[in-house]
């Protein structure tokens, strides 16, 4: 499935704890990638198509710096094959201690119009890749090249990612919590479900700010709120 301008509208307005609720009412409670990060703080959620490369631990002898000059490996087909508008998702076995991939790889993403890039290891020239204002999101900076403990094998397959299943296609969501994967299938009814649930927890908030007590506001069990937040959803145009 493609998402649609619609739905990645949606996505970018609603958090990953809402979408995580949303998620956890179908029976899906694993789909936070574990560990990962902002390098900056983001002005907006990113939202963008599963675009994944697998690494598996590296053999030496198959693993040196010529491996680079061959422009069929899968590292770098991934930076230069990742569709514009999608998220490049990297399986590092949750092993921050070589980095996935640095600062130029992640720029020549951005400069692509890769929507993001997330792994569950780390990245290298962090700061230079924060400066970038790409979305990126890691468990910690690395120095060490990727090839010290990282051999590229698969690219666009199914991977895991923080604990997190993510297929090709799939919907990332980023934002300062960290990265949750929706099913591609799900993305559109999770989308308008996220957006109504935000609108009610928007109403929730303003109301507790002015010293409304939660019971039978959140969740709404008194009915006489949700009258109060229909009336208040007409007056703010949501």
């Amino acid at each position: 499935m493609t998402l649609s301008a619609e739905t990645r509208a949606k996505l970018i307005r609603v958090s990953t704890a809402t979408l995580a609720t949303a998620l956890y009412k179908r029976g899906l409670r694993g789909q936070m990638i574990q560990g990962a990060l902002p390098l900056h703080r983001p002005t907006e959620s990113m939202v963008g198509e599963a675009y994944t490369v697998r690494y598996i631990p590296a053999r030496e002898d198959l693993n040196t710096l010529a491996v680079f000059r061959d422009p069929a490996h899968p590292q770098r087909v991934a930076v230069e094959e990742c569709p514009a508008g999608a998220v490049l998702v990297f399986d590092s076995r949750k092993d921050a201690r070589a980095a996935s991939a640095g600062a130029i790889l992640v720029g020549r993403l951005k400069m692509r119009g890769v929507a993001g890039v997330v792994t569950d290891g780390g990245f290298r020239d962090s700061a230079e890749i924060a400066a970038l204002g790409i979305p990126a999101f890691h468990t910690r900076p690395s120095a060490p090249t990727n090839l010290t403990l990282n051999q590229a094998i698969g690219i666009n397959e199914p991977i895991a990612c923080g604990d997190a299943p993510v297929f090709p296609g799939d919907v990332l969501v980023g934002d300062c919590d960290g990265v949750i994967v929706i099913p591609a299938a799900l993305a559109d009814e999770i989308a308008a479900e996220a957006t109504e649930m935000t609108a009610y927890e928007d109403f929730v908030a303003e109301k507790v700010a002015e010293g409304r007590s939660i019971r039978g506001l959140y969740p709404a069990t008194d009915e006489r709120n949700l009258v109060e937040f229909a009336e208040w959803r007409k007056a703010k145009g949501r």
